[in-house]
């Protein structure tokens, strides 16, 4: 199901982009082909270009393999927001969930060689803002935010 909101494809001009994508790692790569598209159209350099795709493409592979676990079952929405002042970007999955209160710092010295653990880190790195909050009855949502003029 897609849901496209537009005035004008001009830069100021408000411009959402919803998506239900299944749980594959297709999706991860289709997420971050609409955020970056609707980021270039809103004027973003290609600095933040690379961020928002970083951001959006980690966010996707923690919703598709940690959240929903590649379930056929399972959705991910996905929406990318523009306005004349930033980029909103939610994605929430459909699974479990996680204890986001109690992340291992990624930099101690005891976690700089595992495999995983770094995704969080480098979005909130990458991005103006970071929210994560619990779905009813199940999943967690994403909430990314990149300005147009960054802190």
């Amino acid at each position: 199901m897609a849901v496209l909101r537009m005035s004008n494809q001009s830069r100021h001009e408000a411009e959402t982009v919803e998506r239900f994508l299944d749980s594959t790692l297709e999706s991860v790569d289709h997420a971050e082909e609409i955020a970056v598209g609707l980021a270039k159209r809103a004027g973003f350099g290609e600095d933040d270009l690379t961020k928002i795709g970083m951001a959006v493409r980690e966010s996707m592979v923690n919703a598709v393999v940690h959240g929903n676990r590649y379930n056929a079952n399972k959705k991910v929405r996905f929406s990318v927001s523009k306005n004349s002042e930033s980029l909103t970007v939610r994605i929430a999955d459909e699974g479990e969930g996680f204890d986001f209160e109690n992340l291992p710092d990624p930099c101690a010295g005891e976690n700089l060689f595992r495999s995983s653990g770094r995704g969080i880190f480098l979005i909130r790195s990458f991005m103006d803002e970071f929210q994560i909050r619990r779905l009813a009855p199940g999943g967690l949502e994403v909430v990314l935010v990149k300005r147009m003029v960054s802190k």
